[in-house]
């Protein structure tokens, strides 16, 4: 059975959590980002986008050879896609530069699939010999293109925890998706809405109870 698309992630107590952003190109915002988002980078050196892509959602088998200004270029579209995939988010208009970077990516020669020979008389999908992080980011930029332009681009959002910075595309069928994931920011709302009726019933109860009233008004005489 295949596993389920997303990326594991960690929380800041390190326990891992599953996060399906809904999009190869939302796959790539986790790994760091403009301005503060630049404490979460993880993109070091080129072997971490190599890793990168055999965690993604592109079928596997993937394993790209990534210069160090093929890296640099990763992080230019991935800055790019955040900042638009953020402003798309929260109704706002895209920015034309951030359009030209996802424009000129896409512009360059994509990875390319193949054919081979599966077990039996079945067939696998595979990649071409070869594969170049430029390539890599191509596919990745015409991904969002796909997005921005396709019938989910309203639906792509932030995660509705006030200190979860993730974006993602809700492809749900009922579009009500509020979260990066239930496991994590999900559960930690229902946890905190739980604590905040727990605390309004217990102040409801002392504020109602007559005969504790009336014993603190006993004990004062």
């Amino acid at each position: 059975m295949d596993s389920p698309p997303g990326l594991t992630l960690r929380t800041p107590e390190g326990r891992p959590y599953l996060f399906d952003p809904g999009a190869l190109c939302l796959e790539l915002l986790p790994t760091g980002g403009p301005g503060l988002l630049a404490r979460y980078e993880v993109l070091h050196e080129p072997a971490d986008l190599v890793r990168w892509a055999e965690r993604s959602r592109l079928p596997a088998g993937l394993a790209p050879a990534v210069s160090a200004s093929e890296l640099v270029d990763a992080h230019t579209l991935r800055d790019a896609l955040h900042r638009l995939a953020t402003d798309r988010a929260h109704g706002r208009a895209l920015g034309a530069s951030d359009l030209d970077v996802v424009n000129r990516f896409a512009a360059r020669e994509p990875l390319v699939a193949r054919i081979d020979v599966g077990a039996g008389v079945g067939a696998v999908r595979a990649w071409a010999p070869g594969a170049t992080g430029s390539q890599l980011l191509s596919t990745v930029a015409r991904d969002a293109i796909d997005l921005f332009t396709g019938p989910y681009a309203r639906r792509i959002r932030a995660c509705g925890s006030h200190d979860c910075s993730l974006l993602f595309v809700d492809t749900s069928r009922p579009g009500r998706r509020r979260w990066c994931a239930m496991e994590r920011c999900g559960n930690r709302s229902k946890a905190r809405a739980h604590r905040a009726r727990q605390s309004e019933n217990q102040a409801g109860t002392r504020a109602e109870d007559p005969a504790g009233q009336h014993a603190g008004s006993e004990g004062e005489s």
